[in-house]
């Protein structure tokens, strides 16, 4: 079906987003702040015109998609290009510093299989926060953004994400805008939310750490301690680097 469209299909993207896919990739390439030395997969990238986009920083981007026409289409645009499904990536681990998808999202037929892990960092903290606050305190949007940063600082304790990687991801969090204050509650009282969480089992808490940008992992053997200590200490420390409403 893509193969079919493909020469077609940029413009269609521009018509119905109306214009707003140039800026989108524009604001995806600065919000990734990325440049010289970095490497970047674009995922089901077409015709690679937002593989181009990613390129103008000077990183190595590399545009990966499954339809052989549709990088056809786009054999002008001078970065690499790989014949790839995108849940089944011939690129060993570490390859990449960052990882996007656009539009191609929507047709991943198994999306956990590609993307699940990554799409849930920070929701475990982010679900606790929406429901200690009943949902009425946060737009989910804000509270992943909590979530994204305190599962950062997480990472950190436990030893996973080191710690240059944990302040571009507070960073790039904080470039959001305002987010409503860290609420007036116990550690003890998001614990237990967290041990409702969807993703929890049998009462085991369960998180979705990055042991690298672009790359992430389910664990469920983090200390409790841990986290008691994370839930201590992040709303402080964040709350000091600004960016909050009341």
């Amino acid at each position: 079906m893509f193969d079919a469209v493909a020469r077609r299909y940029d413009i269609t993207n521009t018509v119905l987003s109306l214009g707003q896919d140039r800026f989108w990739r524009r604001a995806t390439r600065t919000a990734l702040d990325i440049g010289p030395g970095d490497r970047v997969l674009d995922l089901a990238a077409g015709t690679a015109v937002s593989t181009e986009e990613l390129a103008r920083s000077g990183a190595w981007c590399v545009a990966a998609d499954f339809s052989v026409g549709m990088l056809r289409a786009g054999n002008a645009r001078a970065v690499p290009k790989v014949a790839a499904d995108a849940t089944r990536l011939p690129f060993g681990e570490g390859t990449f510093d960052a990882v996007t998808i656009s539009f191609g999202l929507r047709n991943v037929v198994e999306p956990e299989a590609g993307l699940r892990e990554i799409l849930n960092f920070g929701h475990t903290f982010a679900h606790a926060l929406e429901s200690v606050t009943r949902y009425r305190r946060y737009q989910h949007g804000e509270a992943v953004a909590w979530g994204m940063m305190s599962a950062a600082l997480l990472g950190h304790e436990v030893g996973v994400t080191p710690a240059e990687d944990v302040s571009r991801i507070v960073g790039l969090v904080r470039r959001i805008g305002p987010l409503p204050a860290w609420p007036q509650v116990s550690a003890a009282s998001l614990i237990e939310a967290m041990r409702a969480d969807k993703k929890a089992r049998r009462g085991k808490l369960r998180f979705v750490l990055v042991p690298r940008i672009g790359k992430a992992g389910t664990y469920d053997s983090v200390e409790l301690k841990a986290v008691q200590r994370v839930l201590h200490f992040a709303p402080r420390l964040l709350e000091a680097a600004g960016g909050l409403r009341g």
